[in-house]
Order: C-alpha cells, then structure tokens, then sequence
C-alpha cells in the first residue's frame, strides 16, 4: 500500500521538523498512542490501539528515524505485531519545504500488513491508513498553532 500527500503546515520549517522528532509531541499526534519511548537521537518504541473495521488492536513496535539532511528531509522505517491481529510494517520519505512562516510537507509512504488485517480488503485498509495519517497531521497543524499562539 502507498499514501502519500502534501500540507501546509503554520510554523517555520526548523520547529516542523523539530516537532516531528519529539516523543511528546508525536505522543499527542499519533491516533491510538498510549506509549511513545525514545531510546536514541534514531529509535522510538511505540504502544498504539487502533481499530480497522472490526479489528480492534493493540500493537507494539519499533520505529528507526533517518536525518538524511535536516531540516529539509528525512525517513523513517518501522514496524509493529497486533498479535493475533496481525503486522504491520513500512516507511515514509518526509520533505520539508520552507515557505518563511509556513512549511509544506510532503510525504511519501509504504506499508505492508499480514494477519487478519490483511483479511479485511486492500479498500478499507486505505481508507484506514489515509484517515490516520490525516488525523496525525491534523494534530500536528494544531499543537504548533497552540504554541504559534502562546508564544
């Protein structure tokens, strides 16, 4: 499966990229994350619950950044077992672009499941994926608009 899309973001590219490297803030953006531990500067472990039709999950997995060149770009790759829910696994290219005040994302990813999410159809897994990504990005717009307007 691949997602990929693109927004504008209301901060300076240095706090986009900043925010997406730190664990509280991605805490509060991931849909599901109960735990998000950072291990190193390039390895997060996560605990995330997520329903997809009617398989609902808890999954645990690993997460390795890659700062290929800050701030304009940089990958992940990571993974995940929900048990008898089944894996997931893949990776994403994230650009950062500067627009002075505004930052526009683009991102490019892959995943691969197995399992009983696998069962469910290519269709609703998409829809699934999209909705979770927009739902990320959403909270991430917010949190940096929140601290946009305190500071």
């Amino acid at each position: 499966m691949d997602l990929s899309d693109e927004l504008v973001i209301p901060a300076p590219r240095d706090r986009v990229y900043n925010a997406l490297q730190d664990p509280e803030i991605l805490r509060r953006c991931i849909p599901g994350c109960e735990e998000l531990v950072k291990h190193s500067d390039t390895e997060l472990e996560a605990k995330v619950v997520l329903k997809v039709g009617p398989v609902k999950a808890r999954f645990a997995g690993k997460v390795l950044l890659n700062p290929e060149n800050p701030p304009e770009k940089f990958s992940l790759q990571g993974e995940g077992s929900g048990g008898v829910a089944g894996f997931a696994k893949g990776g994403a290219e994230v650009f950062l672009e500067d627009r002075g005040s505004e930052t526009l994302l683009r991102y490019d990813a892959k995943a691969d499941i197995g399992g009983k999410l696998a069962q469910l159809g290519s269709r609703l897994i998409q829809g699934t994926a999209k909705k979770l990504a927009a739902s990320f990005f959403e909270e991430l717009q917010k949190v940096l608009s929140e601290e946009a307007a305190t500071s």
